[in-house]
């Protein structure tokens, strides 16, 4: 395939380059994992195949071999010459469309998978672009005009009079997240909870936050009530994790993401649950948040009864390629 216009951000990524945090080296991945599952599995792959994630503006991208795509996560109004396509379904592309992006729907970030994977190469377990070290993915940077790359498995197939066809069948909506512009998200207390004042404390879920322009894939920073300790007090460093809300001397929270350090002085006053950092990646510089307090126990059985019907779909999915793909 061949990016014939490149977008704002453009990388590729799989669900991260874990193991190496002990040497330094930075998990990266997809912000958003659950959509990156979606589309694999949609496309037959792997859940932690590489895919192409996509930030606000989209690239322009031709396919010069048939195959089969999905497209999962934030809508931005993804089409295929010109013609607007369907999300969270298998799409059978033929040689020579082209996917496009325009006007962003929901959230911020799409993600393109491809049947069989893209020829790139595997750095340290993961195909993972971290930019900042030039590591992973395509040549270690975004994606550009005019880049090449080749797909590790091709298809033949007829597509009709268009250079598509899509699935009659997908995702469901139940299990899609809701991906809205001011989202409520899980927060279970994080281990130096207690040694922010009570007004803080209270603050934390009771007041939006909003997300600042100077965020990125590293951590967003929160806009809003400014957190104060009861005390000075020194932290050793210790490991962060994706979610993981440390706060710093001037007050202001900040949520690490996928290219977050390996750890962290800072002292951390919650950590956002697994199932709810899909929905916060998906957010934009300016809009706000709110937290609910849950427990570990509460969080750890919303994400088994995801898991559950991951595993449910991803069964389903796999007799429905058989019967209509091979």
């Amino acid at each position: 395939m061949k990016i014939v216009k490149d977008g704002l951000l453009t990388t590729i990524q799989d669900l991260g380059r874990t193991g190496y945090q002990k040497y330094g080296v930075i998990a990266s991945g997809s912000m958003d994992t659950f959509a990156h599952r979606m589309a694999n599995i949609l496309v037959g792959n792997k859940e932690n195949e590489a895919v192409v994630e996509v930030t606000l503006l989209g690239p322009v991208i031709e396919f010069e071999e048939n195959t089969i795509i999905s497209v999962c996560g934030g809508n931005l109004s993804p089409a295929i010459d010109q013609k607007p396509i369907g999300m969270w379904k298998p799409i059978l592309v033929k040689k020579g469309a082209k996917l496009s992006f325009g006007k962003p729907k929901s959230g911020c970030r799409a993600y393109i998978a491809i049947a069989g994977g893209m020829d790139i190469p595997i750095i340290m377990e993961s195909r993972s672009t971290y930019m900042r070290a030039n590591i992973g993915g395509f040549k270690g940077r975004a994606l550009k005009t005019d880049d090449t790359i080749n797909l590790r498995k091709t298809f033949s197939f007829e597509a009709g009079e268009q250079n598509y066809s899509e699935m009659d069948w997908g995702i469901a909506n139940d299990i899609i997240p809701n991906y809205s512009s001011r989202p409520e998200i899980s927060l279970i207390k994080g281990p130096q909870y207690d040694w922010f004042n009570r007004e803080s404390q209270q603050a934390l879920f009771s007041t939006p936050f909003k997300v600042s322009s100077q965020s990125d894939r590293m951590g967003f920073r929160m806009e809003g009530e400014s957190l104060s300790l009861k005390e000075s007090q020194e932290l050793i460093s210790e490991a962060v994790a994706f979610g993981s809300i440390q706060v710093p001397n001037n007050g202001k929270p900040i949520i690490l993401l996928a290219d977050r350090q390996t750890t962290g002085g800072y002292p951390k006053i919650g950590q956002v649950a697994s199932i709810d950092l899909p929905v916060l990646c998906q957010m934009k510089p300016g809009e706000q948040l709110t937290f609910n307090p849950i427990t570990l126990e509460d969080a750890q059985r919303m994400w088994l009864k995801q898991e559950h019907s991951i595993q449910l779909l991803k069964r389903s999915v796999s007799l429905k390629m058989k019967e209509e793909l091979i």
